[in-house]
């Protein structure tokens, strides 16, 4: 009897949320890369207008702040210094939120790219006409965006100049 207790006493504690807690760590929060209440549709307006100005293309990155595959090529674009330049020279970047139906009706507008996932690239020249959707999954390597792939692409629709 005696035995019995001690093992009940043992699956109580170990069963406990505190010692479940303390076994699995938490997930690290990732920082908020889209603004989930931004209008999407102003947010393109403003680029647009920087692009004409400055003769260059806008790139939309549909997506969400909880996929790890937009925080990988946010990333991939910040940290590859080739990529962000050529960024910087030729495209102005709109992050566009799309959580939980979130700007639907610019994700309809441009032909409903997020059917391929996300996330998903638009280019569009100065006057808001979609030059190439891209399904970021063509510029995936394994468990990453190939920083080649993604510079090819972004060579190829770069504003001719």
């Amino acid at each position: 009897m005696a035995t019995l207790a001690v093992v009940s006493m043992v699956m109580v504690v170990l069963g406990s949320p505190a010692v479940c807690a303390a076994e699995t760590p938490a997930k690290p929060s990732r920082p908020a890369i889209y603004d989930e209440r931004a209008d999407g549709a102003k947010q393109v307006d403003a680029a647009l207008t920087r692009a004409k100005k400055e003769n260059k293309r806008v790139l939309l990155m549909f997506g969400a702040n909880w996929c790890g595959w937009c925080h990988r090529l946010h990333t991939l674009f910040e940290s590859d210094s080739t990529i962000a330049a050529k960024l910087r020279q030729d495209f102005v970047v709109v992050m566009i939120d799309v959580n939980k139906g979130h700007n639907a009706e610019l994700d309809a507008r441009y032909g409903k790219p997020t059917q391929f996932g996300l996330p998903v690239l638009v280019v569009l020249d100065a006057d808001g006409k979609v030059v190439k959707t891209q399904d970021t999954g063509k510029l995936e390597e394994g468990d990453h965006h190939d920083p080649v792939k993604v510079l090819t692409f972004l060579k190829e629709f770069s504003p001719r100049r």
